[in-house]
């Protein structure tokens, strides 16, 4: 991850496991299906920087859809397991000091990482200096049937979400806001609880995992602004 959670080898081996469970498998797909859509809304954009790539599980997913792609993480033990599994090319950094020129890519994106950052404003205002065309985040929802799962967990046993700051729609729309000025297009979808009936790309602001994206490029759909 970035700036607020150094993840260790524990979570790291714990991961990828995630994801081959039913629960991880319909909830990969449901969240990959409305991140899709969102970069869909900038057609001419080619490369992405995945700041808290973690292992590279979206990084392989998107340089396999033809973007070129580079995950940077804060974490050791998670670009170790990045690297084993091949798929992008990674750095080691710290989201608040990118190692990038102005504009080097055409697009940022934070997946399930905004939640663990101490600095939020800050990081976004970073990321937004190194990308041409704009930010996409994949954010649990702090008013979905997910997010309170994720949260009233913490109750009971230690999680990883212990220390996550989850956000609502509204409360990532005025972030993103005032991160970028108020001058670039705000696209957001959300996806249901990561159930065998759930739908994804819904403009439900209680779906469990809010795709958004903050489009500084001309090329986003009119009517597309909320």
């Amino acid at each position: 991850m970035a700036v607020g959670m150094n993840f260790d080898e524990r979570v790291a081996a714990r991961y990828e496991a995630w994801y081959e469970t039913p629960e991880g498998r319909r909830a990969d797909g449901l969240e990959k299906a409305v991140l899709g859509w969102l970069l869909e809304r900038v057609p001419r954009a080619s490369s992405v920087l995945e700041i808290g790539c973690g292992t590279g599980h979206f990084c392989r997913w998107l340089n396999r859809r033809g973007w070129a792609m580079v995950g940077l993480d804060l974490s050791a033990p998670m670009l170790a397991q990045a690297r084993d599994l091949g798929g992008a090319l990674l750095v080691q950094g710290n989201a608040l000091r990118l190692p990038f020129a102005d504009d080097t890519f055409d697009v940022t994106a934070f997946i399930t990482t905004l939640e663990f950052l101490t600095s939020p404003r800050q990081v976004l205002a970073e990321a937004l200096r190194v990308a041409r065309h704009g930010i996409l985040l994949g954010v649990l929802n702090r008013w979905s049937l997910l997010g309170l799962q994720r949260r009233w967990a913490g109750l009971f046993r230690p999680t990883t979400y212990d220390t996550a700051h989850f956000y609502s729609v509204g409360a990532l729309k005025r972030l993103l806001r005032s991160a970028g000025g108020g001058q670039a297009r705000i696209v957001w979808r959300t996806t249901l609880f990561p159930r065998p009936w759930a739908r994804a790309q819904l403009r439900l602001p209680w779906g469990g995992f809010i795709g958004m994206a903050l489009v500084s490029s001309p090329w986003v759909e009119k009517g597309e602004e909320r």
